[in-house]
């Protein structure tokens, strides 16, 4: 029996969902909407519907506009696999590749959007609507949005597959909206994977979202939201979490990748928990808090800072000194208690060159409590690497499981700059290693083991 309110992109009657699904999907919406015109019927009257794209590849040339609330759009399967890798391997090993491209049920961003059309020319599912109520209960689950290839961006690189430039968006909210989820999809290739706006109640969970220009971009404003269990890599000019004026949020569980800007980037975010992450980095400026965020908590993270070892991306940055601090806090009253940090990096490539490279870099605030994190920074010499380009995996594996020759490297684990007082450094560096003015903050050092004691 045919459910009224299921609808299978391929077998829909109007539009071809391999040349065109979002022609197909809109038709769709159109469908739903002329199927559930009133407001209020029977205690009900517009309970939504779910759209299904089986597995596939569906190439998008026409952007999908959702302005209806309860719909979900749902696959079977995020179908990720690195294109990074793949675009930097010689054609001549790609002929024995057992598979080139991402899976599952793909979209296919066949959009070509110009720079200056605005954020949403770009955006493979654009959802917007005005009026009240905002729209709510929109899901996007188990797909693939590929946004197939970057493009030169003008600075005079010879390879524009590591851009990260293309104008494309996977998923775009422009207006007001409550308890949306996203969970279990695909974004890869794009400039931007998932961006919304003024969001309440939102839950980006279960994802793989990476080798995008910016992966979760939380804008405008908001409150209550969670971003959890995911798979996160931004490129390294843009952000792999990033959220301005938002209060309430969850950022927890996630395992972001290295080579972004930053791992988490806040502006002016309130009343929000990073907690239990796993970050690793190849940039100083992991964890930003700008714009004076405040009574944030950042706990029981792992910061792992090292350098780019894959020789493809190893000439690209996000343009930050060592100075900048792994983690930098602008702001009032947060708590960053109980994290590991550890930095590992061969002398030759800390900038500038001859520093103590800055941990913790307190810029500017009051009645912050910084207690009881575990740096721990090494260095070592780096290794002359000759393996080929698709030996990415065994390349980077390789340099993270590197413990054996590492040296201490003398570090400044928290640094509390002028314009920061009143605030308590515990147990995160000695007294050497913390630059504080004791006179107007309160400080207590890590003890210092000054002796090695042998047992007889």
């Amino acid at each position: 029996m045919v459910r009224e309110n299921y609808y299978d992109a391929t077998k829909y009657p109007v539009g071809n969902p391999y040349e065109d699904i979002g022609a197909v999907i809109n038709s769709i919406i159109a469908d739903i909407k002329s199927r559930q015109p009133v407001s209020d019927l029977n205690d009900g009257g517009k309970p939504g519907a779910v759209i299904y794209i089986p597995p596939g590849d569906y190439r998008l040339v026409t952007q999908v506009v959702i302005d209806v609330s309860f719909l979900k759009i749902m696959g079977s399967g995020h179908g990720f696999t690195s294109s990074s890798i793949r675009f930097n391997t010689p054609a001549s090993e790609l002929e024995h590749w057992h598979e080139v491209w991402p899976g599952g049920s793909r979209i296919l961003v066949d959009m070509s959007p110009e720079a200056t059309d605005g954020e949403a020319a770009g955006a493979a599912f654009y959802v917007k609507r005005t009026g009240s109520p905002r729209i709510s209960s929109v899901e996007f689950a188990d797909f693939c949005i590929d946004g197939l290839h970057f493009t030169d961006d003008g600075s005079g690189q010879k390879d524009p597959e590591n851009t990260y430039k293309n104008g494309k968006t996977g998923i775009l909210v422009g207006s007001a909206n409550d308890s949306f989820r996203i969970t279990g999809m695909g974004l890869i290739y794009l400039e931007h994977g998932v961006t919304v706006h003024d969001a309440d109640a939102l839950a980006i969970d279960n994802n793989f979202i990476a080798e995008c220009g910016n992966c979760i971009e939380l804008k405008g404003m908001g409150q209550a939201s969670r971003i959890t269990n995911n798979f996160v890599g931004a490129g390294y000019q843009g952000h792999s979490i990033y959220a301005e004026n938002y209060g309430g949020i969850l950022v927890s569980s996630n395992n972001i990748f290295p080579r972004g800007a930053s791992s988490v980037y806040f502006s002016g975010v309130v009343r929000s928990s990073v907690t239990g992450n796993r970050f690793h980095s190849f940039y100083p400026g992991m964890l930003v808090f700008a714009a004076n965020c405040c009574e944030n908590l950042v706990s029981s993270n792992h910061f792992l800072r090292d350098r780019e070892p894959w020789a493809p991306m190893q000439k690209y940055d996000n343009g930050l000194d060592d100075l900048f601090g792994l983690l930098r806090i602008d702001g009032s009253n947060n708590s960053v208690i109980a994290n590991h940090i550890s930095e590992t990096l061969d002398t030759q490539y800390i900038r500038p060159l001859g520093v103590k490279p800055v941990i913790i870099n307190l810029v500017s605030g009051s009645g912050n409590y910084i207690a009881n994190n575990h740096i721990v920074a090494t260095t070592e010499t780096s290794q002359i690497n000759d393996a080929p380009n698709s030996a990415c995996f065994s390349t980077q594996v390789g340099a993270l499981l590197s413990t054996d020759n590492l040296k201490p490297l003398e570090v400044t684990s928290v640094l509390v700059q002028e314009r920061s007082v009143r605030n308590t450094v515990l147990d995160s560096g000695n007294d050497e290693q913390v630059v504080i003015d004791r006179s107007v903050n309160a400080f207590r050092g890590t003890p210092s083991i000054n002796a090695v004691v042998s047992n007889p």
